[in-house]
This record gives C-alpha cells, structure tokens and sequence, in this order.
C-alpha cells in the first residue's frame, strides 16, 4: 500500500483557500479515521485502587458539604483520553461518591443513563421516581435517562457506591443536561419485590407491563445466589456468568450500556473473548489479576480497572479456596445498536 498524501505536499496559498471556506482534506487523515485492520484506541488499560481512592473521597467529605457539591465524586480517569475528558472508556463514565449519614443529594433528572453499584455502607438509599431503593454491598440500582432520582442516608457510618454513566457519549451528541426537582414522595411499589423471582413476572387483567424500566434494584444477594447455582448446576460451565437485563423484555436494563456479574471459580484462569467494546471490571467479592495487552493488575475488593476493546483480557482468581465475584460493564448494547458489534479470535 502506498502512502498517502501530506498535508504539508499541497501548497501554502491552496492549504489557506481551504481554510477560508471551512473545508478541510480528507486524504492526508484518511488512516487516522480508517485506520487499516482495527481501531486506533485512545482508552488504555487502567487501575484503580479503592484503598487509595477512600481516604481521598473521605476527605472530600471534611472539605465539601453536600449543600455545595450536590454530588460528592470523584471521577475515575483514563489517562489515555486525557483527565480532564472525565472517562473512563469511549462511552462509559465511572465515578466514586460519597454519601455521609444524614445528609441528602437533591433530586434531578438527566439526560444521561445511570447506575449505582454500592460497595460499602449500610443505611443509605436511591429514590427513582418514587421507588425508595435501600442500598447494600453489591446492590445494581438503575437510574435511567429522564427520571427523578436523589440519595439520602438514615444511617450512621459513609457509604460508597460506583456510578456508572453513558455520559461520554450522551455528552459528546451534544445532548447531555439536567433539571433540578423536589424531593420525592416515596410510594412507589419495589420492582425488586414483584419482579423477585425468575421466570414469573406480574400480570394485571391479563395484561402485562409496558414500563420501560420494570425493575430498578438489583439485590447482591439475589444475584450472587443465581452465580452459586448456575456454577453448581453446570459444572462445565467456563465462564459463569449473568447479565442484568429488563425482566419484562429480557433486552438489556438501559440502551447504551450493558451490565453483568461474573463468578471465578477458585484458582481459575479465565479467558475473556476478544470483543469490540471496552470493558470495566470491578471487584465486589474476593480478588483478581486482570491481565490486559502488556499490563497486569491485581484488583482486591471494590477495585477497578478498564480495558480497552479489541484486546485480549485474562482473568485470574487469586484465592484457590473461594470464588471471585466481579461486576462488569461495557458498550456492547451501544455497539449492536450500530451494527459494529464484533467478536474476533484470539492472538
């Protein structure tokens, strides 16, 4: 393949013409755009460490009231997109907050998906719509595009949870913004109770739900049981794992993202395939190495780390006596809906 032309071939007078008229030529950046084979990817595999991050986020505690924050984060950069992007990968946002006891994060509404995986605390809740939502280690809640959502806490020690947003994206569209509420009166039904068990879901004058979001807790415990037995009941199983869907439609819970949770058996080494999008492991039980291009990262519980897509990832469970459990999300409902969802060998 030859090598395209430079810009710097064209003359200076002809380069300044385009620019007058706001055009630009397409052949000196067509392998930058179209690079030849696989993506060129700007997010590199990254780690974070919740030891490091929780003494950081503590003290964002003594140094913001809630009042001045509204949402005490901190957000989990890729350095390879730059810090001040704020990403994690292409379309995925993580972020750690804080909720101290008593206090209250208003209620707001935005444009962008959300969902909150809760690592540590007791006492603390998410109101979605009026759907009050208590929050325990490991616990899934949604809080999808467009509905009213606040936290607040009864309880008497910090709680800590992972946000989760498609706000790159949503941002990037130029579409992302957020209107302010009151604070919600709390009487909705709980999704997590009508919807608890599998292969049921409620019907009404023989009719069934046309909600778009049915369901919007998750409970660890639930979903930690259903690894258990899937893990017992088939044995052969390598890859043991669950996806967190609608249990109306059985689609994905939101459009952009997709969530899952992922048991190692003890001492397994675990091969992921070789997708398209990037993806974000986070520990909630036990400890992994995640080895991913040249990096490896060894990830205890509430660590975190993102791979970038098109690569290979190698999961390890570090304890040979117990099993690891790992929450993960990517852009695969993103991809499909473009059609550039791939699934290719690995090297």
């Amino acid at each position: 393949m030859t090598d395209l032309a430079r810009l710097e071939d064209l003359p200076v007078d002809y380069r300044q013409a385009l620019t007058d008229q706001n055009l630009v030529p397409l052949w000196p950046s067509l392998r930058g755009v179209l690079p030849p084979e696989k993506p060129r990817a700007q997010t590199a595999p990254a780690f974070w460490s919740y030891q490091a991050i929780k003494p950081l986020l503590l003290r964002a505690g003594e140094l913001t009231p809630i009042e001045k924050a509204e949402r005490r984060v901190l957000v989990l950069a890729n350095p390879g997109h730059g810090l001040e992007k704020m990403q994690a990968s292409p379309a995925i946002y993580l972020g750690m907050q804080l909720l101290l006891p008593g206090e209250w994060a208003p209620a707001h509404r935005h444009t962008p998906n959300a969902v909150r995986m809760i690592v540590e605390g007791e006492g603390a809740y998410t109101t979605v719509n009026g759907e009050k939502c208590p929050m325990s280690r490991g616990d899934l809640i949604l809080t999808p595009t467009g509905q009213w959502h606040e936290h607040g806490h009864d309880g008497s020690e910090p709680v800590v949870w992972l946000d989760v947003l498609d706000l790159p994206l949503v941002y990037y569209t130029e579409t992302s913004y957020h209107i302010n509420g009151n604070r919600q009166a709390t009487d909705a039904v709980r999704g997590d109770k009508i919807y608890k068990y599998g292969g049921v879901v409620p019907t009404r004058d023989f009719d069934r739900s046309t909600r778009s979001y049915p369901m919007i807790r998750y409970p660890w415990v639930e979903v930690k049981e259903s690894l258990l037995v899937l893990g017992a009941e088939e044995p052969e199983l390598t890859s043991v794992m669950v996806t967190y869907v609608n249990p109306e439609t059985g689609a994905d819970v939101e459009n952009i993202l997709g969530f899952y949770a992922l048991m190692l058996r003890p001492g397994q080494t675990l091969k992921m395939p070789v997708r398209s999008p990037s993806c974000v492991y986070h520990v909630i039980e036990g400890a992994t190495q995640v080895r991913v291009m040249q990096e490896e990262f060894e990830l205890c519980e509430a660590d975190t780390c993102c791979a970038p897509g098109y690569t290979q990832v190698t999961l390890v469970n570090l304890h040979t006596d117990k099993p690891t459990f790992i929450f993960m999300t990517d852009e695969s409902p993103l991809h499909r809906k473009l059609g550039v969802y791939e699934v290719r060998s690995a090297n």
